[in-house]
């Protein structure tokens, strides 16, 4: 056998599947009869319907926090009625604050929900502090008029309070939507994701009344989710880069995005990380893998997949299969020369003594004075 000179490559590669990641139920709170429903794997972005109830739109909204209350410029904020008094907008109010968001999917708000009023409190403190009564204010208020700023509705200020001028430009919105146009933001009327989606799978049909399950959605982008072994974690660190073997010989790179903290039982999950039985041992951690190019992964939509990671590399170095090392008495490792002719760092018995470096694939880099390239050592019986 001979030394020869080359790149040794420390990998990983684990099973993992090709997928949209989990299905979410979306928290639709209108009531009614389902009239419209999505195709399956349909993609919803920020003011598109994800559904139609009483033939009324119900709109998707990036955000974090929940849609939980109605929205109006008056304390009346359930009844359908406006104020008279106009007084909400506070002066003249622009909406270049908000102009930023356009056309962007916010990673979230403040979500301190604390901060959020019902309509009766939020008169009670407008009367206290000066501001015009019957203003709802709240997180959730700024939440909604970023969306509506970066729909592209101006005249307004993106802040915690939703004034007259507010209300004009929701009007602005529901005619575009085909709606009445109150001014008025029902609890039902949108509903919040983290970003674009996609539609997952529907659980009701036209005509039957809305439930918790009518639609869920998974992430509009494909991603690997890998169940690995909790025993060997050292190449799932976040933002780690690794390469994706798909179906067909097409690989893509790739990069954690995620480590889940919890690990699970063996057989817990659809992933491959796991062994066999309970308990610590086969124990897996989800991991996820996102794509900076979705083009890269082709046509396929899902599917098992080969992760791989390349932890340590050495270039240029020399290498011998690791059958070839002894262990040598006086301590270290050494090669039983073919010839035994090699002079510099031979042992007694006739063995090179030599340094080891890096070991993957079967081979293990060697160094040392009496070690060259093309050299020819014995392996061991």
């Amino acid at each position: 056998m001979k030394v020869v000179r080359g790149t040794l490559t420390e990998e990983t590669a684990v099973k993992g599947e090709l997928g949209y990641g989990p299905e979410v139920p979306l928290p639709v709170k209108a009531s009614g009869t389902v009239t419209w429903l999505p195709q399956r794997g349909a993609s919803v972005k920020r003011g598109e319907a994800v559904l139609r109830v009483d033939d009324r739109p119900v709109a998707l909204l990036y955000g974090a926090l929940p849609m939980y209350r109605d929205m109006s410029a008056t304390a009346s904020d359930s009844s359908g009625q406006s104020s008279a008094d106009g007084s909400g907008g506070g002066g003249d109010r622009s909406g270049g604050d908000g102009s930023g968001d356009v056309g962007r999917a916010p990673a979230g708000t403040s979500g301190q929900a604390g901060g959020a009023e019902t309509a009766g409190e939020s008169v009670a403190r407008g009367a206290e502090s000066g501001l015009p009564a019957g203003l709802v204010r709240g997180a959730d208020v700024q939440q909604f008029e970023r969306n509506l700023a970066a729909l592209g509705y101006t005249g307004f200020t993106v802040d915690d309070m939703f004034s007259v001028k507010t209300a004009q430009a929701v009007k602005q919105w529901q005619k575009a939507l085909g709606m009445p146009e109150t001014g008025i933001v029902k609890a039902g009327d949108v509903v919040y994701a983290g970003g674009p989606i996609r539609v997952a799978r529907t659980g009701v049909q036209v005509g039957s009344e809305v439930s918790a399950e009518a639609v869920s959605y998974s992430s509009a982008s494909r991603m690997v989710t890998v169940a690995a072994s909790a025993a060997d974690m050292a190449w799932a660190q976040r933002g780690n880069q690794v390469t994706v073997e798909l179906p067909g010989g097409v690989t893509a790179r790739g990069k954690v995005s995620s480590v889940g903290a919890d690990a699970s039982p063996a057989g817990d999950s659809g992933g491959s990380g796991g062994g066999e039985g309970g308990g610590a041992e086969g124990a897996t951690v989800p991991v996820v893998i996102i794509f900076a190019d979705q083009k890269g992964l082709g046509r396929l939509e899902s599917g098992p997949v080969t992760v791989r990671y390349v932890g340590r590399e050495q270039k240029d170095v020399l290498t011998v299969p690791v059958v070839a090392l002894v262990a040598l008495a006086e301590g270290g490792y050494g090669l039983e020369p073919a010839d035994k002719k090699s002079t510099g760092g031979q042992s007694a018995r006739g063995y090179v003594a030599v340094t080891t470096g890096l070991v993957a694939d079967g081979r293990a880099e060697v160094s040392g004075p009496g070690v060259r390239e093309g050299m020819t050592v014995r392996i061991p019986k």
